[in-house]
């Protein structure tokens, strides 16, 4: 049976759900501020009005609702915190690498400095991610899939599949996730006149395709690695539109292709750079540099091998790192 309320109680019950509605909201948007300052993670871009709370975000473990404009963001890997950064969102907390306690050097000062570390890339404390109460956790599933659940409890997390050469797709889901999405096309512009540019730099189209370019890592603990095409560094040598040398197609997977110092000669190609990840005695940088199968090779013969910064152009994966990549990359082959 339904109730029939005389017209000035049905407005004073309209009156008070409506007053009750507004303070929950209020209450809520308080409790989400916390008392850092980082810059605004975006607006609600993607929602389906503009007083929406949340967004639906497709992530490599499905659909997850995340806060329209996220305040506290955590990110738990080197290029969740270059998009972060990219797009003018400064992460509340965010790990850092097992060789190093700092966040990246390449990454401006002023948009670090302010950052809680929460541990060690793929084995971030959770209780420090707790700590810091997130409203958003970016990763992917390559670092923390098994922690997903965990993570989840703690603030919705937006997992991409992996790292490395899928950075460009990765980046959209961040975009999106941060609400950021033209700031985004903003990026890729910007990314696409710079490497036009690279490209004009080396003499054109032709020109670059047949220059063979490699890229050699020495890592502690590890064989030397001669990079294939399916990484970050890869897509970016891919854009610019060099020549690689044939060793790459044998890559693993398409990632590297390991050699020992006695068959560094396989790395030969027109242009090498180099970076070393941990310490250059014990990766053994230095004895295989100074070895002659080294010496020997073209580009140590023409004076164009080129040491760079490991976690700049191995670590970096975003499009921060990749516009200083792009610039250092014209410098050396022009000079």
């Amino acid at each position: 049976m339904t109730s029939r309320l005389h017209p000035l109680l049905r407005d004073r019950r309209r009156r008070t759900l409506v007053a009750g509605s507004l303070a929950v909201t209020a209450a809520l948007t308080l409790a989400g501020c916390g008392s850092s300052d980082p810059a605004p993670a975006g607006d609600s871009s993607g929602s389906s009005g503009s007083s929406a709370k949340t967004r639906t975000v497709d992530t490599a473990n499905g659909k997850v609702e995340v806060p329209a404009s996220p305040k506290r963001v955590v990110v738990l890997d080197s290029g969740e915190l270059d998009s972060a950064i990219t797009l003018g969102v400064r992460p509340v907390g965010a790990t850092h690498s097992a060789s190093e306690d700092a966040f990246p050097s390449y990454l401006p000062a002023s948009e670090t400095k302010d950052i809680t570390p929460v541990g060690e890339i793929a084995n971030a404390s959770l209780e420090s991610v707790a700590a810091l109460e997130p409203d958003l956790i970016l990763t992917s599933k390559v670092r923390d899939g098994e922690r997903y659940d965990e993570l989840s409890k703690i603030a919705p997390t937006v997992m991409t599949e992996a790292t490395g050469s899928a950075w460009k797709e990765n980046f959209q889901v961040h975009a999106e996730a941060l609400g950021k999405q033209a700031e985004a096309k903003k990026v890729l512009a910007t990314y696409d006149t710079q490497v036009a540019k690279v490209t004009e730099a080396l003499g054109g189209k032709e020109k670059a395709a047949a220059t063979d370019v490699n890229f050699v890592r020495f890592v502690e603990g590890a064989e030397i690695r001669i990079y294939g095409k399916q990484n970050y560094i890869g897509s970016l040598l891919a854009d610019i539109g060099t020549g690689r040398p044939a060793i790459t197609d044998k890559a693993k997977d398409g990632f590297s292709y390991d050699v020992s110092p006695e068959k560094i000669d396989l790395a030969d190609a027109d242009v090498i750079f180099t970076s070393t990840y941990g310490d250059p005695g014990k990766a053994g940088t230095t004895k295989t540099m100074n070895s002659g199968l080294w010496k020997g090779l073209k580009a140590a013969r023409n004076d164009k091998v080129f040491k760079v910064d490991d976690r700049l152009w191995i670590a970096g994966i975003g499009y921060t790192a990749a516009g200083k990549i792009l610039e250092e990359f014209e410098t050396l082959m022009t000079k």
